[in-house]
């Protein structure tokens, strides 16, 4: 089986977890209802917030529960872009999760790239001073293909997204929560080149709007082909399901068109040339 129909959630996350729940059943069900198979919400959909006290551990968390009930109740793959999770050493884990049509977890990823950045618009963001990065890539087998999994800024680093191609992934992922100010810049540009380099569908679910702790969000929810086509998108920054159906053979027809990920060298085996 190739074909699936893949949902893109965007959303307008607020301060109050309770809040984004309902948010999230009603989005969910209109990708249900639209026909998906698979349906992805956003980068810390279960609050934006600079303040996470209060966040619980994955057994207690509201929006994990709530993903594993809202999965079983549509019969759908549900992928969490992230919420924030409570560790043990008292920081918080920006961490996705994957839930099957039976409401059970398949897997998470915490992400591995903190986004440590100071904006020449006044904006600073230090993710590593609350957040413990991730030090795993992960996949999973899903009926319509492999899918790997990265969060956000994680897009940036495009190591990442080609071993997860080397590794068999047909379907890449990358919810997020961009800054408007980088969004406009790079949103693009950066979803369709990872697609296209590595001969995959990339689907990546969106923050969007201004937040009620002052953030904005670029928005522009997207799900992009092997061959860099944008086949959905939210063309705007206000809460919305777009839907596109994907055939994850087409990527192995791309990757035979450009056969890259075959033909690639392996850096690192020697170097020539003068060095310092």
């Amino acid at each position: 089986m190739s074909l699936f129909r893949a949902a893109a959630i965007q959303m307008r996350s607020g301060t109050d977890p309770h809040a984004n729940v309902a948010t999230l059943e009603r989005l969910v069900g209109e990708a249900a209802a639209q026909g998906a198979d698979y349906a992805q919400t956003p980068e810390m959909t279960g609050a934006v917030r600079r303040n996470h006290e209060g966040a619980r551990d994955e057994e207690n968390d509201l929006i994990v529960n709530a993903a594993s009930r809202l999965a079983s109740q549509h019969g759908i793959y549900l992928h969490i872009g992230s919420t924030a999770i409570a560790l043990e050493n008292g920081k918080l884990a920006n961490r996705a999760f994957l839930f099957g049509p039976d409401g059970k977890k398949i897997t998470s990823y915490d992400k591995i790239h903190m986004f440590d950045v100071d904006l020449d618009n006044g904006e600073s963001w230090r993710e590593s001073a609350t957040y413990e990065p991730g030090a795993d890539m992960v996949l999973a087998d899903l009926p319509f293909g492999r899918m790997g999994f990265a969060i956000c800024y994680d897009i940036r680093f495009p190591q990442l997204f080609r071993a997860q191609a080397e590794a068999g992934a047909s379907i890449l992922t990358a919810p997020a929560a961009f800054t408007r100010q980088t969004g406009e810049a790079h949103w693009h540009v950066l979803q369709r080149a990872r697609a296209i380099e590595n001969g995959a569908f990339l689907i990546s679910a969106a923050q969007g709007g201004k937040h009620e702790d002052g953030r904005e969000t670029y928005g522009h929810s997207l799900i992009v082909s092997p061959w860099g086509e944008i086949l959905a998108e939210a063309d705007h920054d206000e809460p919305a399901v777009i839907v596109a159906d994907i055939d994850t053979a087409l990527s192995d027809a791309a990757r035979r068109k450009v056969p890259n990920l075959k033909n690639a060298f392996t850096f690192g085996m020697r170097i020539a040339g003068v060095m310092p």
